[in-house]
């Protein structure tokens, strides 16, 4: 018996999310489907992080304990053998024993795509979040300098337990132009609050659309002191623009 860490990728149309839920097609779900045809008799499965129904990986964590008598690329391709077309095991190989890949996590890294245009366009927006008016790539890239550093990110999301604390410290976070209407963002943190990326992204649209001045970010980073009232627009970005990239430990 060994534990296993897994690397997962997936198209979160599809899915009610990662964790497993009664009655919803989740990625645990699946993937313990998955397992169990390989003999695999635990009750769960570890996964790194909570994504929401929508939202995409490339980098998504799991660990399970398995008895496998193969190779690594053995167990790879039994799993995606017996894996929906949208979720796909990337790699697969053993690690210590008491590897969690949630609490072990160092940092966790997301993308986020927009563009904008003033019609819809159906294939583009699978993947991506359509804005207009147009989006600002300068005050797009002011805002998110704001962010670097240890900050109370309690205006932009909801802790992950009933006593958990909205502190949070990002290493990285920026725009850049991936097309002449298209934008990418990615952020780098310790761990993430609930929905907090969905929540940046609008806030910085808002700064980049003029709806709101990057002060008002700045002040909201205090906590919930430094909040102006009714100041900060409320709203997510769509869970649809979102992938989750990498875990790091």
């Amino acid at each position: 018996m060994a534990r296993y860490q897994v690397i997962l990728a997936y198209d979160g149309a599809h899915f009610m999310g990662s964790q497993r839920q009664a009655n919803s097609r989740t990625v645990q779900g699946e993937l313990e489907k998955a397992l169990h045809k390989l003999g695999w008799s635990d009750r769960s499965v570890l996964i790194a992080g909570r994504t929401d129904a929508g939202v995409h990986a490339s980098g998504q964590v799991a660990a399970f304990d398995l008895e496998w008598s193969h190779a690594d690329d053995d167990l790879v391709r039994a799993l995606n053998a017996n894996l929906p077309a949208d979720l796909a095991v990337r790699e697969a190989h053993v690690v210590a024993a008491d590897f969690h890949p949630r609490f072990d996590a160092l940092s966790r890294r997301y993308c986020y795509r927009l563009f904008s245009h003033p019609v819809r366009d159906p294939l583009r927006e699978k993947t991506a979040w359509r804005t207009w008016p147009a989006v600002d790539g300068a005050l797009l890239a002011q805002a998110a300098s704001l962010l670097i550093g240890t900050h109370d990110f309690a205006a932009f999301g909801s802790p992950t337990g009933p006593k958990g604390t909205t502190v949070r410290t990002v290493m990285k976070a920026g725009w850049r132009p991936v097309e002449e209407d298209k934008w990418q963002f990615e952020i780098q943190a310790d761990a993430f609050l609930y929905r907090m990326v969905r929540r940046l992204v609008f806030i910085q649209a808002a700064v980049a659309q003029g709806r709101v001045s990057a002060q008002v970010v700045a002040q909201s980073l205090a906590g919930p002191a430094g909040v102006p009232a009714g100041e900060l627009p409320a709203g997510l970005a769509p869970a649809h623009g979102l992938t989750l990239v990498e875990v790091t430990y």
